[in-house]
């Protein structure tokens, strides 16, 4: 069975197609890496797998489950943390967690045993009992992470999660995404740092104006590039148009050698 499974998926708003006719499956165990430019519907497709937007036409199954027949069913198989985290500042960063137990239903025991884990993991044990409001943007990225694990989720969706982490705290990311994946987690990311998603990631779809353009491993991905040797960062500018760009860099390149 498919961890996740999109068929036909496709967001408008009016005239704008903002995601045209996406067909993707994810497999139970992979980390998948979503990659395009800003506006490409990166976002708005995670958001519609998370159950935070409902797709104009097309399914969205997850775990088997489809999550706008079965919302509720759905989302207690996933966890989502975005870009910007949207938290309760005025709590402390254990309030927060106890907040987030409490959805899932943990008890006691588990709720003490899980968020010991996360926190020392990501070294917040200090921190856990100041407000969130006091936090650093990426101090606020790892309690979001933490209250995302909280309830073993199946499959975890990130939206640029190393944005804010510092290096040690990035790293010890993705050794956990890697740990997990080799567990039988299913995480699918979004970045714009193409080495992380070309050193982590098992394959990667690659999505410019709503549609996925590309969609293989490094090796696949490579083989239609016809360039053995080409990073992600080569072939995923090649694919989305850097042409235009690199033509003005050279012109500004040529202006400042003449003056």
């Amino acid at each position: 069975m498919h961890s996740i499974s999109l068929s036909n998926v496709s967001k408008s708003y009016g005239s704008y197609k903002a995601v045209k006719n996406i067909n993707l499956t994810v497999e139970t165990g992979e980390l998948f890496g979503f990659l395009g430019p800003n506006g490409a519907g990166k976002t708005t497709t995670i958001k519609m797998m998370t159950g935070l937007l409902e797709p104009s036409s097309g399914s969205i199954n997850v775990c088997g489950i489809n999550v706008w027949e079965s919302p509720v069913e759905a989302k207690q198989k996933i966890a989502y943390v975005p870009d910007q985290p949207t938290l309760y500042l005025k709590l402390t960063g254990m309030e927060y967690l106890q907040f987030v137990a409490s959805i899932f239903k943990l008890s006691a025991d588990e709720f003490e045993k899980r968020s010991t884990k996360w926190l020392h993991l990501f070294q917040l044990e200090e921190r856990a009992h100041e407000l969130i409001e006091g936090y650093s943007h990426g101090m606020k990225q790892k309690i979001a992470l933490c209250g995302a694990l909280l309830h073993n989720p199946e499959i975890i969706f990130l939206d640029e999660p190393t944005v804010g982490l510092d290096p040690k705290s990035a790293r010890t990311l993705k050794n956990l995404l890697r740990t997990l994946c080799d567990n039988g987690v299913t995480v699918f990311i979004t970045t714009h740092i193409l080495e992380i998603a070309e050193q982590l990631c098992d394959r990667i779809g690659i999505i410019l104006d709503g549609e996925v353009i590309a969609l293989g491993s490094m090796k696949e991905l490579r083989k239609q590039a016809n360039n053995n040797q080409s990073s992600l960062e080569d072939i995923f500018l090649d694919l989305t148009g850097n042409e235009e760009q690199q033509n003005i860099i050279e012109e500004l390149a040529k202006a400042g050698e003449n003056q």
